[in-house]
């Protein structure tokens, strides 16, 4: 068998005096573990779904255009293509020079030595079939290439992409090869997964009007990581389709995953056509192609519609109904953020460590100043506050800085107790003289604010009202103000029109759940606590008091004066909410 494996002298910039880096591609070459490569397989009726949403169809002679392939694993999309390929090629082609007509037309990779071998014999015992040994070899010979896509050069440019590039995350890759993906990428940024400079090498390999076709995670599409990519994008291409993939069946085992399919040009900026969830079965798929490359929408299929500028720049990408975006881009440009309002979102502390930090308040056994009393999720499951009688141990002066344990004697023998846990942690071995802090400081202060307290996760708004007595945990959000009304701003938290916010910006997780995390709420509009009546203000405190959603829901719609159209888009009508 031949396998044409890149050497380092193919790479542009690169010298064979890395040892550390070849060291590093030696090292993912042959890993033995399927997830820390990232490899998830994907369905055949989904593989066949996105080809043809790229029109990488037999009906085409597609031995004249080039398709790659950048991490083809076991053949899910691989062995699908040389299939369309020679089938196209019998139709299409008059001359039989196999080698020549056909040797271009794909090339795929694979970083990972013996998946690269054994899908290698796979797709020669198929092309043995169509052609003698020979033909197939050299066939296979000049397709399939083992190396590390991000690092290779490819000739020339494609009029297709498609894949479904590994899930891998910054801390399985050795820092070696992470700092020469980093060199070579602008859209590795903050801890995004290596798939994302895998969509920006793909796209950037593309020829004009080409069509990348990838079934990813859909993190990136609304996460800060995302956004040097969503720029790249909104800069370069066209987000032709996209078709949301979570909770379905698309891959080959059970994984957690958040899968989307994204179609993406080498064109002009256009509208999206958008489906959500289809049923994973060839003739859903068929009928759903068939719909979202139509050149005009059926007008009684609401199965996908078609959106404008769902990109914009680096911004979260808006993937919702035109109505709700409508009303979301009336209320941003109308009326300020939520911290422009003076209110201020924060993240419990996360101690890295909770063993050792926290426990029975009355039974931590350091001086009074050194705990705080705790609150989690576990103490407003009822929307109120049900405290349990949790503490966590504070280490941190009031100002700056940890205290000096030799003047908490108690404190001190407390944590030399439990030492061997607490220095197991990254934040005790990045700085061993501060061995006993949190990964989080601590804030008194804080726990004796008035505050709204909100659990990341979670189908509906969950937002509780605690009075100054307790320091949240790192699994609760936090809103602390000196302007608004907390329990004003709770009803507003608890309508419908967060829930839109939230929704439209956050990622969400199976089983419908979203992520009521700080970089969401942040995006919130409300208006100054100044420009609030009093009757209005009255109204939406005592529907906070009662926890009344549907009062909240009247309250707020008077609030920011929405339409009867704008309210049916939140789920409202005329009659419920007095319009």
């Amino acid at each position: 068998m031949s396998v044409q494996q890149l050497s380092f002298d193919l790479f542009d910039d690169f010298s064979s005096s890395s040892p550390a880096i070849s060291a590093a591609i030696a090292k993912l070459a042959t890993n033995e573990g399927v997830e820390s490569r990232g490899a998830i397989y994907t369905r055949s009726e989904v593989v066949d779904f996105i080809l043809d949403l790229i029109d990488y169809t037999s009906i085409k002679p597609l031995y004249k255009q080039r398709i790659l392939e950048p991490s083809f694993g076991q053949g899910d999309f691989l062995l699908p293509i040389v299939k369309r390929l020679v089938s196209s090629w019998k139709v299409h082609s008059v001359t039989t020079n196999v080698v020549e007509e056909l040797g271009d037309a794909i090339r795929a990779i694979e970083l990972h030595r013996e998946t690269y071998s054994t899908t290698y014999k796979v797709i020669i015992s198929y092309l043995d079939h169509e052609f003698n040994h020979d033909l197939a070899r050299s066939l296979a010979d000049k397709w399939l290439i083992q190396g590390d896509f991000l690092l290779t050069n490819l000739d020339g440019q494609f009029d297709f992409v498609v894949g479904n590039p590994p899930y891998v995350r910054q801390e399985q890759i050795p820092n070696a090869l992470l700092t020469e993906y980093r060199r070579r990428y602008e859209t590795i940024f903050d801890r995004a997964d290596i798939y994302i400079p895998f969509i920006e090498h793909s796209l950037s390999l593309l020829k004009k009007g080409g069509s990348l076709g990838f079934i990813c995670s859909d993190r990136w599409m609304k996460n800060r990581y995302g956004g040097p990519l969503r720029r790249v994008i909104s800069d370069r291409y066209h987000l032709k389709i996209y078709v949301d993939m979570v909770d379905t069946p698309a891959f080959n085992s059970e994984v957690i995953a958040y899968p989307a399919i994204t179609i993406i040009e080498k064109n002009s900026p256009g509208p999206t056509r958008i489906a959500h969830r289809p049923n994973v079965d060839q003739i859903t798929f068929s009928k759903l192609s068939h719909t979202l490359k139509s050149s005009v929408l059926p007008k009684y299929d609401d199965t996908v519609k078609e959106l404008n500028n769902v990109v914009n720049g680096s911004a979260p990408w808006l993937l919702e109904s035109p109505d709700q975006m409508s009303l979301i881009r009336r209320l941003e440009k109308q009326y300020p953020s939520l911290e422009d309002t003076n209110c201020k979102v924060r993240i419990g502390v996360a101690t890295g460590a909770d063993k050792a930090f926290i426990g029975n308040y009355d039974s931590l056994d350091v001086e009074p100043d050194r705990k705080l009393p705790l609150v989690t999720t576990k103490d407003i499951i009822s929307g109120k506050v049900n405290w349990q009688g949790l503490g966590v141990i504070n280490p941190f002066k009031s100002n700056r800085g940890l205290v000096d344990l030799r003047n908490y004697p108690r404190l001190q023998k407390y944590l030399e107790e439990r030492k061997e846990i607490i220095c197991k942690r990254h934040v005790a071995k990045k700085s061993p003289d501060n061995w006993y802090r949190t990964i989080d400081r601590i804030n008194p202060e804080y726990a004796h604010m008035p505050k709204l307290l909100i659990p990341d996760i979670k189908g509906e708004a969950h937002i509780v009202y605690e009075d100054g007595r307790l320091y949240p945990h790192h699994n609760l959000y936090y809103i602390i103000s000196d302007e608004w009304d907390l329990r004003a701003l709770q009803a507003i938290l608890l309508s419908a029109l967060t829930k839109l916010f939230i929704s439209t910006y956050s990622t969400k997780m199976r089983g419908g759940f979203l992520r009521f995390q700080a970089q969401y709420l942040r995006r919130i509009r409300i208006p100054y606590w100044s420009d609030v009546s009093e009757e209005l203000r009255n109204e939406l405190y005592s529907a906070a008091i009662n926890r009344d959603i549907e009062a909240c829901n009247n309250a707020v719609f008077r609030l920011y004066n929405l339409n009867h159209e704008e309210r049916s888009a939140l789920g409202g009508n005329g009659e419920k909410y007095g319009a």
